[in-house]
C-alpha cells in the first residue's frame, strides 16, 4: 500500500507539471463513450462536469479518479473483456468502406495512400526508415489479448513504463476482426492513458513502438493525446538519428496525423545534416515532405542538388516520387534537372507507370518546361493508357497538356471517348478541369456532341458540390465559353448575388476576374440572356485591376512600345492610336485605329493633347482689314461663346463642342492649315468641325508565343474568343504576330514602318 501511494504521489506530481497530458487522459477516459471508432475520426467532443456530473475529473494523477475509472471488480472486467472480443454487426471497419468502392468502381479507384509508396518496395534499404504494414509477427490470440487487457485492470499504475509498451505491441498483434472490439474498450483506453502519464519515462525506441502499435491498430485520432506523444518526439529529435526521424514521420504519415511541429525540428535538423542522405533516405524525405506539403524553400535547393548527384541511379518510380513530392510542395525544380528527368523518362517510357506518368506530368506542368521528345513519346503511348486511367488521372493528363499548350489530337480524342461512359466518377473538380483544357486548346473531337452533353449533365448533378467549390463552376463555364457553349441556367446561378458572394468570402481563391470575365462574354455573346449580372461596382473593380495588369506588362515589353512609337509616327501623332482594354473582360490590351471614309486616321485618344499643332498655330500682325463682314463673325463668335458659358454653368458640363474639343482636329478640311512658316491666314478663323464617323475600326493585336498552341499558329481558347468578341461588336482584327515582327527589330527604321503600314490600311481595304 505504502508503495502504492508513493507511486500515485509520483504520477499527480508528474501530471501536474503536464497540463496537456491530463487533457489527453480526460479524452481518453471518454473515450469509449462516444462513436467515432472512425479510421482517421473527427475531433472529440469536449467534455466537462455539467455534461458528466458523475465522472468529474479534476487531476490525472488524483486517487479518486483512479478508483472512478483504474478500479474495477474482476467480474466486471471479465465481463468488459468478452464484450471487447464478441463480434459486433454493427461496428464500422476501417476497411470497409473503401473494399467496398474497390469492387464497384474498378479502374476509377486509386490507392491514394498505397499508390504513392510503390517506391518502397523497389530497394532493400527502404525497409530501415520506413513503416511496412505486411511484414509478419508473431499473432496474438484472443485469449491472450484478454488477459492482457485483465492484468491493465488489475494493476493499472503499477505497470512499469516497458511492460506498458510490451503491452502495446502485443496488442496489435490481435486480429485485423478484434481491433474494433480492442479499441472500444475502456482497459485499451485506460492503457493509453497510462501512456501518456509515462510518456516521459519512455525511451526512443519505446516511442516509437508505442507509435507502431497505433498504425497497426489503426487507432481513432485522439488529438489531445497525439498531441502529447508528438510533443514528445519533437524533444528526442536531437537524439534520433535520420533513419529513425524518417520512420517516424512515416509512422504518423500511415496515422493520418499531422505534425508541423515535429517536422519542423526534424528540418532544423536537416540543414545540418542534409548531406549525409543517402539515396533511399532522400527519396522517402521527398515523399514525406510532399504528403505533409509544407517545407522551407531553402531546404529544397539542397535537395535538389542532391537529386543531381543521384540522378543516374534512380528508377522510374523514384524519379515519380521526387516529381509529386516537389509538386505537392510547391517547390520548383530547375530546368536542367526537370530535362534530365524527361530524358530519363523518354529512354524507357514503356516501363514507365501510368501513375508515375501523370506525376512527372504534373511537375512539368509546374515548372513550365518544354520538353518536346518526352511530349512526342507521351503523344504515342498515353491513348493506349487512358482508357485503363481513372478520371483523377486522365484529368491530370488533360490539363498539363492544356498548360504546357501542347495540342496532340490523339491524347484528346482519346480522352473525349474514354470520358462520357464514365463521367459519373468525376469530381466538380474534374469536369472543371477537363472542360478548361478542351477550352484553352480551343479543340472540339469528334464527339463533340456526345463528349460536351456529357459534361453538361454531370455539372446539373455536380450543383451541390459547386457550393462548396464555387471556382469549379466558373472553370467550367470558361472553359465552356471558349468553345462557344452557354448553358444559361449555370450562368443564372454563378451570376447571382448570392453565388458572388460566396465565391467572393469562402473561396481561397480570387475570382473577381473570372466573374468579371463570364459576365463580359454574356453580355457580347448572349444578347437575349435575361439572367443576373454582376453589379457594376464588381465590374468597375475587374476592370481597374486588369488594365493595370495588362498595361504594366506591355509597358514592359521594348518590342511593343518601339511597335506603339512606330504607329504614332506613321499615323500622325499619340492622338490618333490609343493603347486601351477594347475588352477588359478578355485580359488583354489592344492597340486602337479608326479610319474615315478617305482611309484618313481619326483623332481618338482623349488623353492625349496635339501639342505639336498648337505650338504652330502662331498667329502674326498681318494687316487684316476690318470690314463690318469680319465684325458681324466676331461679334457673333462672341455671342455664342457667352451662350455656351452660361450653359456649362447651368448644367455643370461643358457644351458637346467643347467636350469633344481634344478629340476632335483643331481645324476641318475646309479650313486652312498653318504652312511651314507657321502662317495662319483668315480662313483658320472658322468653327470646329464634327468629327465624322469611322468607317473601319482596328483592334491592333500584339501577340506573342503563349497566345497559341506550342509550336503552331492556332490561337489558345481566351485569345480566339476575344478575336471572335472584337469582330462581334464591330472590330476588324489586325495581328502583329511576333513570328513576324520580332525578326523585323533588326531590320532597318523604313522597312518596320512598310510593315506596319501595309497591316494597318491593307486590313482596312
Amino acid at each position: 500500500m505504502a508503495a502504492t501511494l508513493k507511486l500515485l504521489r509520483l504520477l499527480k506530481y508528474q501530471a501536474s507539471c503536464n497540463p496537456s497530458a491530463y487533457c489527453a487522459a480526460q479524452s481518453m477516459a471518454y473515450w469509449n463513450m462516444e462513436n467515432i471508432i472512425h479510421h482517421g475520426g473527427q475531433n472529440l467532443p469536449e467534455h466537462n462536469s455539467s455534461c458528466h456530473p458523475a465522472r468529474e475529473v479534476k487531476n490525472i494523477g488524483d486517487i479518486t479518479l483512479s478508483q472512478r475509472i483504474c478500479t474495477t471488480s474482476s467480474a466486471h472486467l471479465g465481463l468488459e473483456i468478452n464484450k471487447a472480443f464478441a463480434p459486433k454487426a454493427n461496428t464500422l471497419h476501417p476497411d470497409k468502406p473503401s473494399a467496398e468502392r474497390v469492387g464497384k468502381e474498378d479502374v476509377e479507384v486509386f490507392d491514394a495512400f498505397g499508390g504513392t509508396r510503390v517506391f518502397l518496395k523497389l530497394r532493400p534499404e527502404y525497409q530501415l526508415h520506413s513503416y511496412n504494414r505486411s511484414e509478419t509477427r508473431q499473432p496474438l490470440s484472443v485469449s491472450e489479448g484478454g488477459l492482457i487487457l485483465h492484468k491493465v485492470g488489475v494493476y493499472q499504475n503499477k505497470l512499469p513504463p516497458e511492460v506498458i509498451t510490451t503491452y502495446f505491441c502485443k496488442l496489435s498483434s490481435l486480429p485485423v476482426e478484434q481491433h474494433s472490439g480492442l479499441l472500444s474498450s475502456k482497459s485499451f483506453a485506460l492503457l493509453c492513458q497510462l501512456s501518456v502519464k509515462n510518456i516521459q519515462l519512455f525511451d526512443t525506441s519505446d516511442l516509437i513502438s508505442i507509435l507502431k502499435a497505433f498504425v497497426d491498430l489503426r487507432i481513432p485520432l485522439s488529438p489531445s493525446m497525439l498531441d502529447v506523444y508528438e510533443t514528445r518526439f519533437c524533444r528526442q529529435v536531437w537524439e534520433m538519428n535520420l533513419d529513425q526521424l524518417l520512420l517516424v514521420a512515416d509512422l504518423w504519415r500511415n496515422l493520418g496525423h499531422r505534425v508541423p511541429r515535429f517536422l519542423n525540428f526534424f528540418f532544423s535538423y536537416l540543414h545540418l545534416h542534409w548531406k549525409e542522405l543517402s539515396l533511399s533516405q532522400l527519396i522517402h524525405l521527398i515523399y514525406i515532405i510532399g504528403e505533409n506539403r509544407q517545407v522551407p524553400q531553402d531546404l529544397m535547393q539542397k535537395l535538389e542538388s542532391l537529386i543531381l548527384k543521384y540522378i543516374d541511379l534512380v528508377n522510374l518510380e523514384e524519379i515519380g516520387t521526387i516529381c509529386l513530392g516537389f509538386f505537392k510542395s510547391s517547390s520548383n525544380l530547375s530546368e536542367f534537372v526537370m530535362r534530365k528527368i524527361g530524358d530519363l523518362a523518354c529512354a524507357n517510357m514503356q516501363h514507365v507507370s501510368s501513375h508515375t506518368l501523370v506525376h512527372i506530368l504534373k511537375m512539368f506542368r509546374f515548372t513550365h518546361v518544354e520538353h518536346v521528345n518526352f511530349m512526342k513519346r507521351f503523344g504515342e503511348i498515353a491513348p493506349q493508357r487512358i482508357p485503363s486511367l481513372g478520371v483523377q488521372g486522365v484529368m491530370h493528363l488533360t490539363l498539363a497538356c492544356s498548360a504546357l499548350r501542347i495540342l496532340d489530337e490523339r491524347v484528346m480524342n482519346a480522352v473525349a471517348t474514354s470520358l462520357p461512359p464514365r463521367v459519373a466518377h468525376c469530381r466538380s473538380k474534374d469536369v472543371a478541369k477537363i472542360l478548361w483544357s478542351f477550352g484553352t486548346l480551343n479543340y472540339k473531337p469528334p464527339n463533340t456532341e456526345e463528349f460536351y452533353s456529357s459534361l453538361i449533365n454531370e455539372i446539373r448533378r455536380k450543383m451541390p458540390e459547386f457550393s462548396r467549390y464555387p471556382e469549379h463552376l466558373l472553370t467550367c463555364l470558361l472553359g465552356l465559353a471558349f468553345s462557344e457553349y452557354f448553358p444559361t441556367e449555370f450562368i443564372n446561378v454563378a451570376l447571382s448575388p448570392e453565388f458572388v458572394r460566396l465565391a467572393q468570402e469562402s473561396s481561397k481563391f480570387e475570382l473577381t476576374k473570372e466573374l468579371y470575365t463570364l459576365d463580359g462574354t454574356v453580355a457580347i455573346e448572349c444578347p437575349d440572356y435575361k439572367g443576373s449580372r454582376l453589379n457594376p461596382y464588381l465590374q468597375q473593380e475587374a476592370s481597374v485591376m486588369l488594365w493595370n495588369l495588362a498595361c504594366k506588362d506591355m509597358r514592359s515589353k521594348p518590342e511593343f512600345l518601339e511597335a506603339l512609337s512606330l504607329l504614332e509616327t506613321m499615323l500622325g501623332g499619340p492622338q490618333y492610336i490609343k493603347h486601351h482594354m477594347i475588352l477588359p473582360h478578355t485580359r488583354s490590351s489592344d492597340l486602337e485605329v479608326q479610319l474615315d471614309a478617305n482611309m484618313k486616321p481619326l483623332p481618338i485618344n482623349s488623353e492625349v493633347t496635339p501639342t505639336e499643332d498648337a505650338a504652330r498655330l502662331q498667329f502674326k500682325q498681318v494687316g487684316v482689314s476690318l470690314t463690318d463682314d469680319l465684325m458681324n463673325r466676331l461679334l457673333k463668335g462672341k455671342a455664342k461663346r457667352y451662350l455656351q458659358g452660361e450653359t456649362e454653368l447651368e448644367t455643370g458640363q461643358p457644351p458637346v463642342e467643347l467636350r469633344k474639343k481634344t478629340a476632335g482636329p483643331l481645324v476641318d478640311s475646309a479650313c486652312s492649315v498653318p504652312d511651314r512658316s507657321g502662317n495662319v491666314g483668315t480662313d483658320g478663323l472658322c468653327p470646329i468641325a464634327h468629327i465624322q464617323p469611322p468607317l473601319v475600326k482596328l483592334a491592333i493585336q500584339f501577340t506573342n508565343k503563349n497566345q497559341y498552341c506550342y509550336g503552331t499558329r492556332d490561337l489558345l481558347g481566351l485569345h480566339n474568343m476575344k478575336r471572335r468578341q472584337l469582330v462581334r461588336i464591330g472590330y476588324r482584327v489586325v495581328e502583329l504576330s511576333y513570328w513576324e515582327w520580332l525578326p523585323l527589330l533588326k531590320r532597318t527604321r523604313l522597312e518596320k514602318l512598310a510593315y506596319l503600314h501595309e497591316k494597318v490600311f491593307t486590313s482596312a481595304l
